[in-house]
């Protein structure tokens, strides 16, 4: 199966701490992604995102600076056995945190939607969250 690769930049008007909760705390991630979301704070423990769309487990957590997991969707165009890996590194900048973004092994065929899926799912409600407070 070919597959592809995601590289995304983020910046939020918030700390590293603010946006690493964001990704990590189930109850604040079920209210940026809108489905229920419950997720492991341990290394090996699972995750699972936006009422089961998205199901995996945690690689390598390092507070405020680091979130390496393994993640499969929900997906037609997405093998049930098939496993991408996500990187979400966080960086104090001038104006609150970047974000560089990472998703290794993502089929071809899905490749485009996750692609436009995270702008759209997740660093434009991020913004509006941190922008809004």
């Amino acid at each position: 199966m070919k597959t592809r690769t995601i590289r995304q930049t983020a910046t939020f008007e918030a700390g590293p701490h603010d946006v690493y909760e964001v990704l990590m705390d189930s109850r604040k991630h079920s209210a940026l992604s809108g489905g229920k979301s419950v997720i492991s704070r341990k290394i090996g423990g699972k995750i699972r995102v936006s009422d089961g769309y998205i199901t995996g487990k945690n690689l390598e957590l390092v507070p405020d600076k680091k979130i390496v997991q393994l993640w499969r969707a929900e997906e037609d165009c997405w093998p049930p056995d098939h496993w991408s890996k996500v990187t979400f590194s966080l960086r104090k900048v001038k104006v609150g945190t970047k974000l560089t973004f990472t998703q290794t092994g993502i089929p071809v065929e899905c490749g485009d939607r996750f692609d436009s899926g995270w702008r759209d799912y997740y660093w434009s409600p991020m913004k509006a969250l941190f922008e809004g407070r």
